[in-house]
């Protein structure tokens, strides 16, 4: 560009300095304009293509900054799915009614719970949150449907039972919540 700039000077210094002198007529005088006026296309044309080029490579430089922010926001992902399972275990144990259980099974509820708490601050740690649409509309964006009941109770299009608890990592599903929906009685 430099060079470009040096050129365009040059060249405005011959057609200024171009007149009606010895040994240049008025035709070379019209030549070196035109000259000149090719000369300044040509770098108004680099300068437009150097701007161009830059702001690609600022697009590049964002779009790349985004890519990286989404990878890390859902490294987890792979992870978080493998620790579901444990999780649903967990609340399956306690599930069991404890007034069947005998006094020497107590301390194992008490360990269970406990472990779950654990579980469910590590999960809000890391951005995953529990979907448990009980009485919700369903929403086939977070939930599946198991089956569908009648229910005079439950309005229809709406969950009637979670069979399997959901879960989003940053508001993006990772498992969605099997669930019994209810529809009208007939």
């Amino acid at each position: 560009m430099v060079e470009n700039d040096t050129m365009v000077d040059e060249k405005q210094r011959q057609v200024e300095g171009a007149g009606p002198s010895e040994g240049q007529g008025p035709g070379d005088a019209v030549a070196l304009a035109s000259e000149l006026e090719k000369v300044r296309a040509e770098l108004a044309e680099s300068r437009e293509r150097l701007l161009r080029i830059a702001a690609d490579a600022e697009n590049t430089r964002r779009r790349a900054e985004q890519d990286v922010a989404a990878a890390r926001k859902f490294a987890l992902e792979r992870f978080a799915g493998e620790l579901l399972p444990v999780r649903d275990s967990l609340e399956r144990a306690r599930a069991v009614d404890r007034s069947v259980a005998a006094a020497a099974t107590e301390a194992l509820f008490t360990g269970v719970d406990l472990t779950l708490q654990l579980m469910d601050s590590v999960l809000d740690k890391f951005s995953i949150a529990m979907v448990d649409p009980v009485g919700a509309r369903f929403n086939p964006d977070q939930h599946q449907a198991m089956s569908v009941v009648e229910s005079a109770d439950v309005p229809a299009n709406h969950v009637v039972e979670v069979v399997q608890k959901g879960f989003l990592l940053n508001d993006r599903l990772l498992r969605p919540a099997l669930v019994v929906v209810a529809k009208p009685k007939t």
